[in-house]
């Protein structure tokens, strides 16, 4: 059965930092598109970040601040988040796809539970 387990949330200040992870069973991370999505109250959900292969992408509001990386030993994927701002406040969820290429949520067939990240003083 193909699992993703995300970890690593929780209520940080402004401007502090984050790693959040995204473990998978039943399948190995580096052979599937890899891509973290948030979705705060009442908004739609959005992608934070893409990683195929090799390749990473972000949305240009997020570039410089959130860091998307892979460690293939542990089949994990890895979101770093710096200088957190009270807007990065959302659920955020790991997703698998075999062929997507961009953040696109529909492309994605496993879903994680995803993990709450809270920005606040």
């Amino acid at each position: 059965q193909l699992q993703l387990v995300e970890s690593g949330g929780g209520l940080v200040q402004p401007g502090g930092s984050l790693r959040l992870s995204c473990t998978a069973s039943g399948f190995t991370l580096n052979t599937y598109t890899i891509a973290w999505f948030r979705q705060a109250p009442g908004k739609e959900r959005e992608g934070v970040s893409i990683i195929r292969g090799s390749s990473t992408n972000y949305p240009d509001s997020l570039k410089g601040r959130f860091t998307i990386s892979r460690d293939d030993a542990k089949n994990t994927v890895y979101l770093q988040m710096n200088s957190l701002k009270p807007e990065d406040t959302a659920v955020y969820y790991c997703a698998a796809a075999r062929w997507a290429t961009i953040l696109v949520p529909n492309d994605y067939t496993y879903w994680g539970q995803g993990t709450q990240v809270s920005v606040s003083s």
